[in-house]
């Protein structure tokens, strides 16, 4: 049973650990069509729950071996928010974490629960799943257990947000035929708008899923994300599923393709040809384009 697993090298967050709060066996409320996990009965609270004390041994052991670690990343074998004590862990770790930074990810379930977000409010970030907008996807693609309801995760998030000052970021996992179509984007979008995260990133199925579903290739999802509105911050998650070869961008197609969508280097390695990232640089010396940071990405703006 390895509570601690890692540490592995993150571009964002550099030398990550992770704790696992249910490393016995699968415990989630919800049972996603991609999940990589075994398919699980869902459950409304952990069967089998570690103590506090055993998870800080795991963890001071690892971090008396590896004493330059940069970040800790809190997940499970299911939802780390269902784990009950998990507001006096971080008590705890943020006793001992000292520079570390923490993380967490959730598939936001619990996120309107009180002590859930009174524990979140003790991370360094907050990463939140909302793949479906609506209470039709939700019980569709993320198979949620029985009393979740998706307006109730929407107000949670808003609330939440309202205390939360440091980095918010929601991940939104696309599932060819599922989520990907008009009225969900549309949806998603629109509430969006209102929650304001740090930032979005969108991404498909990377690994053997645990019911027959498809991924979404990058195109597919690029395209998607032209559908949200240009002022949110989205960044695609996924590069794996390339399929088109590289487009010609004369300036013009440039500046409109950002003013559009901002991009990332790695976006920029998938459209451009050659001579569009000639051009590109160009732009960029004659700062008509500029390169911003968003929680550890960077981003190719029109610099206005």
């Amino acid at each position: 049973m390895n509570i601690i697993f890692g540490p592995v090298n993150s571009r964002r967050f550099g030398k990550s650990l992770g704790i696992d709060l249910s490393p016995s066996k699968k415990q989630c409320n919800f049972d996603c069509l991609y999940c990589e996990l075994e398919p699980a009965k869902t459950v409304g609270e952990y069967e089998n729950v570690l103590t506090i004390e055993e998870i800080l041994k795991a963890l001071k052991d690892v971090l008396s071996q590896h004493q330059d670690i940069d970040a800790l990343t809190i997940t499970a074998n299911g939802e780390p928010t269902l784990y009950p004590y998990l507001s006096e862990l971080m008590d705890e770790v943020n006793k001992i974490k000292g520079e570390i930074k923490t993380l967490i990810l959730s598939n936001a379930s619990k996120i309107d629960d009180s002590k859930v977000q009174e524990a979140l409010l003790k991370f360094d970030t907050v990463k939140l799943s909302l793949d479906c907008a609506t209470a039709r996807c939700l019980k569709r693609l993320d198979r949620s257990h029985k009393g979740i309801a998706i307006e109730e995760i929407k107000e949670g998030m808003l609330k939440f947000k309202m205390k939360y000052s440091k980095p918010l970021i929601i991940e939104i996992l696309m599932v060819k035929g599922v989520n990907d179509n008009q009225e969900e984007i549309d949806c998603l979008n629109n509430y969006l708008l209102r929650l304001q995260p740090t930032r979005i990133d969108i991404g498909t199925i990377d690994r053997p899923p645990a019911y027959s579903v498809e991924p979404l290739s990058y195109e597919e999802l690029h395209k998607i994300s032209l559908q949200f509105d240009s002022s949110l911050p989205i960044y695609i998650a996924s590069r794996k599923k390339v399929i088109e070869k590289p487009s010609s961008y004369s300036d013009i197609d440039i500046l409109e393709t950002l003013k559009k969508r901002p991009l990332t280097p790695e976006d920029i390695e998938v459209l451009f040809d050659e001579k569009s990232k000639d051009r590109l640089k160009s732009l960029v010396q004659k700062r008509e384009i500029k390169s911003v940071n968003s929680s550890g990405y960077d981003f190719f703006v029109l610099n206005l």
